[in-house]
């Protein structure tokens, strides 16, 4: 492990003009989450240079007083600048996914995967501030719970599995300072924001794939397809929120193919 301005890292690989690759797990897990991915990635595209950080206040990583998103952004892009690694393929799960993008929008990058987080963010605002009081009080773990079902996590091989669950921890604190700013703002405002950060992805026709562990919905894929024309959609069927778990192998071989972004 290595720590680079606060956030704990696994950094490995060597700087040999390919573009580096910097992965960014999902809320409450944390780097090791990625292993089985790298483990495959160093057969296909061997030696190539990747960092695998701690959100800030995950795993190793040091906490901050803030984790609205650009808070969180700010202190990925220090990190990245004090590992050293030049306008990386920013790759990130869940959460992460909502990050790498945003952190493409706005820093040096060669492009961006997405794994199984959609961009809507319309839907998943109503359903926070639809429970936040429940969130907010004694019946949190129910709460999550919930959310951890929609994870399902039973499709995954026995060893994948554990590795959610060795991996997951839904504190309290941590997931309302991550949601804090979903929560309280306008919807409309977060509309924006995210409107805004998909414009600048499309006119630098920034490179763009999703993975999913499931057929996405017509529609959202429709819009999708407009916001982000250059967008690759990528399916592990029955893989549920894991789809880099389920099939680490496959997974890997997309990574492999940014080597030439």
């Amino acid at each position: 492990m290595q720590r680079f301005a606060g956030l704990a890292a696994d950094v490995e690989g060597d700087d040999d003009g390919r573009p580096p690759l910097v992965f960014l797990h999902g809320l409450t897990f944390d780097r090791t989450m990625w292993r089985p991915a790298l483990d495959e990635l160093g057969k296909v595209d061997p030696r190539r240079r990747i960092a695998s950080f701690d959100l800030p206040g995950h795993g190793e990583s040091n906490g901050q007083n803030s984790y609205d998103l650009e808070s969180v952004i700010t202190a990925v892009h220090r990190a990245v600048e004090d590992a050293r690694l030049d306008a990386p393929v920013m790759v990130g799960h869940s959460l992460g996914g909502i990050i790498v993008s945003a952190y493409a929008a706005q820093y040096p990058a060669r492009g961006v995967v997405n794994v199984d987080q959609p961009l809507l963010v319309a839907p998943f605002a109503e359903l926070l501030q639809s429970v936040q009081e429940r969130l907010r009080g004694p019946n949190f773990a129910d709460v999550w719970a919930m959310f951890a079902n929609g994870f399902h996590t039973e499709l995954l091989p026995p060893d994948a599995q554990e590795i959610v669950r060795a991996t997951s921890r839904p504190r309290q604190d941590l997931v309302l300072g991550y949601w804090k700013e979903v929560i309280e703002s306008p919807i409309a405002s977060l509309t924006a924001k995210l409107e805004s950060g998909l414009a600048q992805l499309r006119e630098e026709n920034l490179r763009y794939v999703v993975v999913a562990g499931s057929e996405l919905d017509r529609v959202y894929t429709q819009w999708l397809q407009e916001e982000l024309p250059q967008v690759r959609v990528v399916i592990f069927a029955n893989s549920g929120h894991f789809p880099h778990l389920a099939h680490p192998a496959e997974f890997a071989r997309i990574l492999a193919d940014t080597a030439t972004w």
